[in-house]
């Protein structure tokens, strides 16, 4: 009798443990076996959610075997995935579809403007970062020395110059120079091959204390791919003897390694009266693995390098009084000439449940040259007034989050 009660016992207590809520914890790929960030995880039948991370881990805390989750990503299939057991991470595959706006779940913890602009840059075509760029919202930007010189930017009634007031960042790398010889702050994106952007992360207003001192307006942050799911070679031309090539290789595609390849040749001769020729040149490299599940490094390498003249500024009486057209110029030697070389090493960590680390250690060799002339030949009659600009710097950086 004695036995029979232990037993009966038993049998109710591991029922009951099995009907007590636990968390269930779990990772979110695509069907390229790379992390999806910032899915809705959702189980209904507790009422309760959360959001895979950066690595496309999660977990959800309140959830019982027999329950059912429910995986939302804009721009995937909605997937249910039971609830079979919580001992053991679950690994669950998500497959691309096309957009509608119906998908959209917004919550607090998700930022859903990001979401829609991440989205933007895989149905619209770019051919530059300030494509990218006027992607995020309110961002507006101008061009006014030839191409090849860091864009104005303008945000929320803030006039940004070259970026003195918004913090711009790729995997993590500054682009804003400080004490630059054209301006503090000083944010040249062109090293930035568009294609290779996977997502863009960004924020408005000076709420974001982690981002530092150039966050006035706000910051934009791009994250480039882990890796390519097909090679690409482009060629396009246009108009002013404009051409572009473009090539992107897959080395490496693994479960544990992804490794690609990335450049591009840009030139064109503008539609000013003098031509620009300009020319640029970017080539990139990027390789990631896992050492453990919950360790990844990755180690990036790029260079660019960039040439052109500029009409620059010019008077309104000039072309008033038919002395030179709306594209013609009083000083067509202006113009300058760029490069950056990067190379930067991540190491991102899982310590724990619901902690995560991220190691940054960066290098950048930048040199840069400029010529202006906003006043002419005011002060010099004969030879003109116009200055240089130049910087020659390296930047050793090491940034660690949690």
């Amino acid at each position: 009798m004695i036995q029979l009660r232990l037993f009966t016992f038993s049998f109710f207590l591991l029922s009951a443990s099995i009907l007590i809520a636990q968390s269930v914890r779990g990772v979110i790929l695509d069907q390229e076996q790379q992390p999806v960030a910032e899915a809705l995880i959702y189980n209904q039948g507790q009422n309760v959610h959360t959001h895979s991370g950066i690595d496309g881990t999660f977990i959800i805390d309140r959830s019982r075997i027999g329950d059912t989750l429910q995986i939302i990503f804009l721009g995937y299939q909605t997937k249910k995935v039971p609830i079979v057991r919580t001992d053991i991470p679950v690994e669950i595959i998500l497959e691309e579809q096309s957009y509608s706006l119906n998908e959209v779940v917004i919550l607090p913890q998700i930022n859903a403007l990001n979401q829609i602009v991440n989205m933007d840059i895989r149905m619209h075509p770019v051919n530059s970062s300030q494509d990218i760029l006027r992607l995020v919202p309110g961002l507006v930007i101008g061009q006014h020395a030839g191409g090849g010189k860091a864009e104005q930017l303008f945000l929320r009634g803030f006039d940004l110059d070259h970026g003195t007031d918004i913090l711009i960042t790729a995997d993590g790398l500054p682009v804003n120079m400080v004490s630059h010889a054209h301006g503090h702050g000083y944010a040249d994106l062109h090293f930035i091959i568009p294609e290779t952007v996977d997502r863009i992360d960004f924020g408005k207003g000076p709420y974001y204390a982690d981002k530092g001192n150039f966050n006035t307006a706000g910051y934009v942050d791009f994250k480039t791919r882990q890796a390519l799911d097909k090679n690409l070679i482009k060629l396009e031309a246009g108009q002013f003897q404009t051409r572009r090539l473009l090539g992107m290789f897959d080395i490496i595609h693994s479960d544990q390694h992804q490794a690609y390849i990335a450049s591009e040749y840009q030139s064109t001769d503008g539609p000013f009266d003098s031509p620009q020729h300009f020319n640029r040149y970017n080539i990139m490299a990027k390789y990631t693995t896992r050492i453990q599940t919950n360790d990844r490094v990755s180690i990036l390498a790029s260079h660019f390098r960039s040439r052109w003249d500029a009409s620059g500024q010019i008077p309104q009486r000039a072309v008033d009084d038919g002395s030179i057209s709306r594209f013609g110029a009083i000083d067509d030697t202006e113009g300058g000439q760029t490069s950056r070389s990067n190379l930067l090493l991540s190491y991102d960590r899982r310590q724990g449940e619901r902690t995560f680390f991220k190691h940054a250690l960066y290098y950048s060799r930048y040199d840069f040259d400029l010529f202006s002339n906003f006043t002419f030949f005011l002060h010099d009659p004969i030879n003109g007034d116009q200055i240089r600009q130049t910087e020659n710097r390296q930047i050793l950086g090491l940034e660690q989050q949690c």
